[in-house]
């Protein structure tokens, strides 16, 4: 029996967790500084695509005119139904 993933890429995590349609376009977010990572109280911009999350996280993102303030819950295994993906993330309150 395998074990979870511990961590998985930014743009793979927004994309399976169904915030944008395709991967380019999570890639696209990531790399432009707009999405901002928690971690142990540190606040940093993400500015790499590529950069590595996992649960305990928190991420806050701009998505048209709404703010996106959410804690990763699970890293998932693949990019499944909208009910599937609502259960790697828990949105937060307001920021």
């Amino acid at each position: 029996m395998s074990e979870p993933a511990q961590s998985v890429r930014l743009d793979v995590w927004l994309w399976r967790a169904r915030f944008f349609k395709t991967r380019a376009l999570s890639a696209q977010m990531c790399d432009s500084g707009h999405v901002r990572l928690e971690r142990f109280g540190l606040v940093n911009r993400v500015d790499k695509s590529s950069q590595a999350i996992k649960p305990g996280d928190r991420l806050i993102f701009a998505l048209g005119a709404r703010l996106i303030d959410i804690e990763i819950l699970d890293t998932g295994e693949r990019r499944g139904p909208a009910a599937e993906a609502r259960t790697l993330y828990r949105a937060n309150a307001s920021v």
